[in-house]
């Protein structure tokens, strides 16, 4: 094999063992592919649970991310809203368009993709990828447009704003409790504030994520390290929290969140849970209440889009860390102590 035709990438190889290493450069597959040069990407907390053993789905020798921007390098025959040079995002959900679920805008559990980029077939770490079911599974990007800012419309912010914000039902005036403040959390706390809801509450046990979601619009923080989360909800309120967004994915989390509710309120399950839960039962089904699980369909992208372009949504103020290509090992030291490097999300560059 030619030495263009190979690349480098972050490849998974079995639990707690991964490699940046040269491999093959992806090709089109199908007419309806399209074969996109990475030009930013970023690291996922569901590519450290993939890591940890949480997904056994993902095998030995597969290229793990999910989000990015880039520009197309080639096409398939049937690709007709893309050419070869166009910037693009890459949404982090594979979609056909034609299937059951696609016509639903369930674009998640689409017949023939859904959430497959590094996780059934080769992601977005490398320096080339492979997007099948281009035209309905990649944006254009505007003139002009902030590409880092965009990296966050691959995956967290629709997914804030779908299964946390949208599930949730967040309307003006509630009262919205978020447990995590890391991206998922922040990206519910951003695009709750298009429904103008009464409270904003953000609960972690990192201070400087409090700080910070602060400053991205909490009305207020509780540390759960420090003081009993469920007490300090029940005293800011009348008997609860309208909406409890879990962005964790932990059964304590999903705890204060089933804890805190109150009768008629939402819990929008958002976390990525590894374990069961204890689902109090007894005491929720005369509640009236509502718990949704999920995940992003990307159906709200490009409204997001819209907002970022008319800096109504600030996504960039998500970025803490910026890294190149053959950094890649670090950013995901960096990631993956999360708390000790006060890191939110990072940036990766191909410079190549």
């Amino acid at each position: 094999m030619a030495e263009s035709d190979k690349m480098m990438a972050m490849v998974y190889h079995g639990p707690g063992n991964k490699a940046w290493e040269s491999v093959p450069r992806p090709t089109i597959d199908k007419p309806t592919d399209a074969v996109v040069k990475l030009v930013k990407t970023t690291i996922c907390g569901t590519d450290l649970h993939i890591l940890k053993g949480d997904v056994p789905a993902v095998t030995d020798g597969r290229i793990l991310g999910h989000e990015g921007v880039g520009v197309i390098e080639e096409v398939g025959g049937a690709v007709s809203n893309f050419k070869k040079g166009d910037r693009v995002l890459i949404s982090c959900i594979t979609s056909c368009g034609k299937c059951e679920y696609c016509k639903k805008q369930m674009y998640s559990h689409c017949e023939d993709g859904g959430w497959i980029l590094g996780h059934l077939i080769d992601g977005t770490q490398a320096e080339y990828v492979r997007i099948p079911h281009a035209d309905n599974s990649l944006y254009p990007i505007p003139e002009g447009a902030d590409e880092e800012a965009l990296v966050m419309l691959s995956d967290i912010l629709p997914t804030g704003h779908e299964i946390g914000v949208q599930y949730g039902a967040v309307k003006p005036g509630d009262v919205v409790a978020i447990v995590g403040a890391g991206p998922v959390g922040m990206s519910a706390l951003l695009t709750a504030q298009f429904y103008s809801p009464g409270e904003l509450v953000m609960i972690d046990v990192d201070d400087a994520r409090l700080e910070m979601a602060k400053k991205f619009g909490a009305t207020k923080v509780i540390n759960s390290s420090k003081v009993d989360p469920v007490e300090e909800l029940m005293k800011m309120t009348k008997d609860g929290v309208d909406v409890a967004i879990e962005a964790v994915g932990i059964p304590q989390t999903f705890d204060i969140c089933q804890s805190v509710v109150r009768p008629g309120g939402h819990v929008a399950n958002v976390g990525v849970h590894g374990k069961s839960v204890d689902l109090q039962i007894q005491t929720l089904w005369i509640q009236n209440i509502t718990l949704t699980t999920g995940l992003v369909n990307t159906n709200t992208t490009p409204m997001l889009l819209k907002t970022v372009q008319a800096e109504k949504l600030l996504p960039a103020q998500l970025i803490t860390h910026h890294f190149e290509y053959d950094q890649f090992m670090e950013a995901y030291e960096v990631f993956a102590n999360a708390a000790k490097e006060k890191a939110l999300k990072v940036i990766i560059t191909n410079n190549g």
